[in-house]
């Protein structure tokens, strides 16, 4: 075997443990410092609802299973024709100065699926049409999942949805309990829906290759789960989180979506409440990245409404995008190393002179925040979004308390224009 086969190989073996980053079992991440006094927000010393469970919503194109020892239903990393949606209850017991804080999985109940797809057409002399069976099956499945969201929305002030999308060689319960740590630590007053797709497939360079081709099978179920999250009566606002390879699970729906929603003289932040989208470690090629973005901006020849609008102003409405990197995140270097990329979006140093992120000075759109985190709170340096308390700490100051960079309470460093660097957040490997 040459060298550099050999290199790839000992990649692939190792890219499993590197780039899952999943929450460890039964245990809370640690607590985000926003909660334990070392911000300007210190009085809220807790999360609100601490010590209470949560109940998620979860929709899934995975394939359902049953345990063959309960017939609990769960579901692997097959992928389903038909999407799923239920949910899972989470038992916390919050932590305390001497004990880690643990999340236990409850039962899953799935509530409906939609038809399974590709969906059937009809030709009609007037062309084809899709199957009217389909199509009253489609819409009493987003029907029944708004009405979940509706009743869910009701108990609680805010009116506002989390969704959170996993990255590879995660299963449904790491997924489940990567949300749950999110959830928890923003409080009590969000609706909080996991997005999982097929991750853990078994393959060549553990399964990362079944799992890219399965997270891009994904993309069109989870486009449709955000507009019909979206497009739920009483929806204030949706943020969208998103981790690893699941980046670019949101990024290519959004970009759909904001095709959709440009061509109909809107945005997908008056359509679908869009507020923040949340990209930690994004395991994407720069450039690819850079197309998915931006690639609306850079086409002046696309239909606004019925006609071109080149030099005309869109709608932006209150959409935002932070994109969190490390130039100390190994599982990256690898996904670099596999794929023959420059560089990964979740890898940029942001401290290098001609940084300029996605090209171009998108920060000066006012739509993109660019964070970097140093150092490793977990083995990897891939995680850090929950091993990390200064990073979670950011992530509850900007969701929860809808703070901006520069903001007291932000743990933010500015290094210059919409290019920031997160304080405390260097430490050694646990």
């Amino acid at each position: 075997m040459r060298l550099k086969d050999l290199a790839r190989a000992l990649a692939g073996t190792a890219i499993g443990g590197l780039l899952s980053a999943c929450s460890p079992q039964d245990a809370l991440a640690p607590t985000p410092a926003i909660y334990a006094g070392a911000t300007a927000l210190a009085e809220n010393s807790r999360p609100s609802g601490d010590g209470e469970d949560l109940s998620l919503v979860y929709v899934t194109d995975r394939a359902p299973v049953a345990d063959p020892a309960t017939g609990a239903l769960s579901y692997s990393a097959g992928r389903s024709p038909f999407m799923s949606f239920g949910t899972i209850d989470v038992d916390i017991t919050p932590s305390t100065p001497t004990d880690t804080g643990k999340l236990k999985l409850g039962p899953v109940t799935e509530i409906g699926r939609f038809p399974g797809g590709p969906y059937t057409v009809e030709q009609t002399p007037k062309g084809f049409r899709r199957s009217p069976d389909d199509v009253a099956a489609h819409e009493s499945a987003v029907a029944e999942l708004q009405g979940e969201i509706r009743r869910r929305l009701a108990t609680t002030q805010r009116k506002e949805v989390v969704l959170f999308i996993h990255g590879y060689n995660n299963t449904f319960d790491d997924a489940a309990r990567t949300t749950g740590n999110i959830c928890h630590y923003l409080g009590r007053d969000f609706v909080c829906v996991i997005l999982t797709w097929p991750a853990g497939g078994k393959g060549v360079f553990m399964g990362y290759n079944i799992d890219r081709e399965s997270s891009e099978f994904a993309v069109a179920d989870m486009k449709k789960a955000i507009r019909a999250v979206g497009e739920t009566e009483g929806v204030r606002a949706i943020h969208l989180i998103a981790h690893s390879r699941g980046t670019d699970v949101l990024t290519s729906a959004l970009q759909q979506l904001l095709i959709e929603a440009y061509a109909s003289r809107s945005s997908i932040s008056q359509q679908l409440k869009v507020r923040n989208v949340v990209l930690f470690a994004p395991d994407i090629d720069i450039d690819v990245a850079a197309q998915k973005l931006s690639g609306l901006i850079s086409d002046p020849d696309a239909h606004f409404g019925p006609k071109k609008n080149p030099n005309g102003v869109f709608p932006q409405g209150g959409l935002h995008l932070t994109v969190y990197s490390s130039p100390d995140d190994k599982a990256l270097g690898l996904s670099s190393f596999l794929f023959s990329s420059d560089l990964r979006l979740g890898q940029q140093d942001l401290d290098r002179p001609n940084t300029n992120a996605l090209g171009g000075d998108p920060g000066h759109s006012g739509l993109f925040d660019f964070i970097e985190v140093n150092g490793t709170t977990d083995t990897f340096g891939h995680g850090y979004f929950l091993s990390n308390p200064a990073v979670s700490s950011d992530l509850v100051a900007m969701i929860r308390y809808g703070l901006k960079p520069g903001d007291p309470g932000r743990p933010l460093v500015e290094i210059k224009r919409s290019f920031w660097r997160v304080a405390g957040a260097s430490a050694s490997a646990q």
